[in-house]
């Protein structure tokens, strides 16, 4: 018989991506010699067949779980051989075994232990009879147990009761008996939820689990993690019921009673004790567990989704845009930036109450529109939003050149106070400083978001309840993901931007711009090793994300890698073109090219991949181009529209603001985001953030805040 081979970690993870072993090998091999994750992506795709951002970056999170899982496994092996215990099949099934639970299964019974009923019996000598009990001896029970009396089992029942108590131990440790039940308790358990009695729940936030069933393997996401925030708010308690059949059956399958044994009744009582007092309370904390990742992993997948989404959105060029960060009391905070995001003018109105200065507020606004050609207003969504959005359209109702929009505010209070804010406007009022954000906002999206925390931006699901160093992982691939994506300008970008770019990190993002000031403007890419710290694998990680606008070389305003300019140079000069060489002219001069020689015969002149081949002949033909002007641009207005004015049957756009597992809430521009749910979403549509929709409105409950959305075919 032919022994089966373990699965390398290159296969499993290829099984699991579906691709082949060679590209998870190659791409193992680029990141253990320190390439990232974009570089390998955007500049390998020879090495890796072309794998894209996010299947790299599942292999890097795999590659590491799995090593982690080798670690745990030689430290198992290690502790379970030091006891003499190690048995050819034991070390056979730990090899096997492919997830950290089901090493801690095998490893359960050999693990050290708090002193337990079982340890207390054996050391009073009862193992002999416990095993008599596993074994279904034929022999009495009783006087077998006559012969444990000493001074420390005085009497029969409590040498069965010893013995019984080593049973259950070794039933509840059995690996296979584990692994069985929990299977079973994952689709078959029931999860009951009630209120307690005298918590408090004011606004009723989780009345829907005051009395709540459901079997586990139907529980959403959102339902989970509503239920533990209830448990933690002491409102709240669960518990798992997995039916009797199920662990008997489970602990039956290895440990059967032989009805003709004397000792049948024994192993019987055995096992209800193991059940109720060991094996269930475990099982239910395995099922809490699995589901309780499952739901925070689904969370994490949806806010890094709306977060990709948001930081995608394409930014306003050649915009001066006034910002205004809304408020009652303290006054509606202004701060006017150019089309660069350099800060021109602040101040301070109070349109609102206690002052009521409507008038001395458009006044003031109208100055500041005039005095610097504002041709945009944005307003934060927060409080006093839409009163504040009254005042605008009163301003721009008539004016042709100027349109206002509202931006998500989020995080831009946390950013006010921030280190980062500091920096950038020591001089400037803390106030100030979230007008600056919700200004630049609109400008450019990527570039004012990362100055934020991710998890501050608002567009998650139980954000603070999930685990926080899986959710920073993911968010941070994300913003590193995306910047990396859209590239960025060494010249004009802030510390906050460049550090996100790979390679560089906190420290040299501020060696470039120290270099920058002192130094003046960088010429060239190349120009960047003279930055203090930034040796030749930080240049080979980031060059390519780096772009250098009206430099001295065209290509390197370009996504094209220094390493490959002889090739992007020998493709211009084949088309007979330069680098300087006007873009109407590439375009047709290059689609000649390639209709005279295929890209394969051309890739093999030039010794190189055709993938690499694509992506120098597409930047030549569209150099530097923002991949987030493709996105739909938002939806600028000059009138406000009143919740009032809303009838049902009314047809709108709207602008998605954040996606959930029910459906998405959408900006239909007044002071309530409806919500479209996710039964009027056709079948197979992925809706993002920043998608412009066309709806209609269906319900609308104003007393409660709630507008109910229809999807427009």
């Amino acid at each position: 018989m032919i022994k089966s081979r373990p699965m390398t970690h290159e296969e499993m993870i290829a099984s699991q991506l579906h691709v082949k072993p060679s590209q998870v090998a190659a791409t193992i091999k680029l990141l253990d010699e320190g390439n990232t994750v974009p570089f390998i992506a955007r500049y390998r795709k020879e090495m890796t067949d072309s794998l894209d951002d996010e299947q790299i970056r599942i292999i890097a999170d795999e590659l590491i779980r799995l090593r982690a899982l080798d670690e745990r496994r030689a430290a198992i092996l290690s502790s379970i051989e030091g006891q003499g215990k190690l048995t050819k099949e034991l070390r056979a099934a730990i090899d096997a075994a492919q997830t950290m639970t089901a090493l801690e299964d095998l490893y359960a019974p050999y693990k050290k232990k708090r002193r337990t009923r079982a340890m207390v019996a054996r050391e009073k000598g009862l193992e002999p009879l416990a095993d008599l009990i596993l074994k279904q001896d034929f022999g009495s029970p009783e006087e077998f147990a006559q012969k444990f009396i000493t001074d420390q089992v005085t009497t029969v029942e409590e040498a069965l009761q010893g013995a019984r108590d080593i049973v259950a131990e070794i039933i509840s440790d059995d690996a296979n008996v584990r692994a069985t039940l929990r299977g079973k308790a994952l689709k078959f358990s029931t999860v009951r939820v009630e209120k307690i009695a005298d918590a408090a729940d004011e606004k009723r936030v989780y009345e829907s689990y005051y009395d709540f069933t459901s079997r586990v393997d139907r529980l959403l996401p959102h339902q989970i993690l509503a239920i533990t925030r209830g448990e933690k708010e002491g409102v709240l308690r669960a518990r798992v019921d997995v039916p009797e059949r199920d662990w008997l059956d489970a602990i039956q399958s290895k440990f059967e009673q032989d009805i003709l044994s004397p000792f049948a009744e024994q192993l019987a009582l055995a096992i209800q004790d193991s059940a109720e007092r060991l094996l269930l309370p475990a099982i239910e904390r395995d099922v809490r567990r699995e589901k309780g990742e499952g739901a925070d992993n689904h969370a994490i997948q949806v806010f890094a989704a709306n977060l990709r989404a948001l930081l995608s959105l394409p930014p306003l060029v050649n915009q001066v845009v006034l910002g205004l960060d809304p408020g009652f009391r303290t006054g509606c905070k202004v701060a006017v930036v150019d089309s660069t995001g350099k800060l021109l003018d602040t101040g301070t109105i109070y349109p609102h109450e206690p002052k009521n200065n409507w008038k001395g507020a458009i006044n003031t606004l109208q100055d500041m529109v005039n005095r610097h050609h504002v041709t945009l207003v944005t307003i934060g969504n927060g409080t006093a939003s839409r009163e504040t959005e009254k005042l605008v359209s009163e301003l721009t109702r008539d004016a042709k050149q100027t349109k206002y929009l509202i931006v998500n505010e989020a995080g831009a209070s946390v950013y006010s106070a921030s280190a980062l804010a500091r920096a950038e406007f020591p001089n400037l009022d803390v106030s100030i400083r979230g007008a600056v954000s919700i200004a630049r906002r609109a400008q450019d999206p990527l570039a004012e978001l990362v100055k934020i925390d991710p998890k501050s931006i608002g567009v998650g699901m139980y954000q603070h309840d999930v685990d926080q160093s899986t959710l920073n992982h993911a968010l941070d691939g994300v913003v590193e993901s995306v910047v990396n994506h859209v590239g960025v300008d060494v010249n004009t970008a802030s510390p906050a931007l460049l550090t996100h770019v790979v390679g560089i990190g906190p420290k040299l993002a501020n060696n470039i711009v120290a270099h920058r000031d002192e130094n003046g403007a960088f010429k060239s890419r190349a120009a960047l090793k003279k930055v203090a710290g930034l040796g030749p694998k930080a240049f080979e990680q980031a060059a390519g994300f780096l772009r250098i606008r009206e430099g001295s070389n065209p290509l390197d305003e370009t996504a094209i890698h220094p390493e490959s300019y002889e090739i992007a140079e020998t493709i211009l000069e084949r088309a007979g073109l330069s680098k300087k060489s006007p873009l109407n002219e590439r375009a047709a001069a290059i689609v000649d090219l390639t209709a005279r020689t295929s890209l394969e015969a051309l890739a093999k002149e030039l010794n190189c991949g055709v993938p690499t081949l694509k992506d120098v002949l597409e930047q030549l033909v569209r150099p530097g181009r923002d991949p987030r002007a493709d996105a739909p641009a938002p939806i600028l207005r000059s009138d406000v529209l009143k919740a009032e004015d809303l009838v049902t049957g009314m047809q709108l756009k709207g602008t998605v603001r954040n996606v959930i597992d029910f459906g998405a809430f959408v900006d239909i521009g007044v002071k309530q985001d409806g919500l479209l749910h996710i039964s009027q979403i056709p079948r197979g549509t992925v809706l993002k953030v920043g998608d412009i929709l066309d709806v209609e409105i269906q319900k609308i409950e104003l007393e409660r805040g709630r507008i109910s959305l229809g999807w427009m075919k």
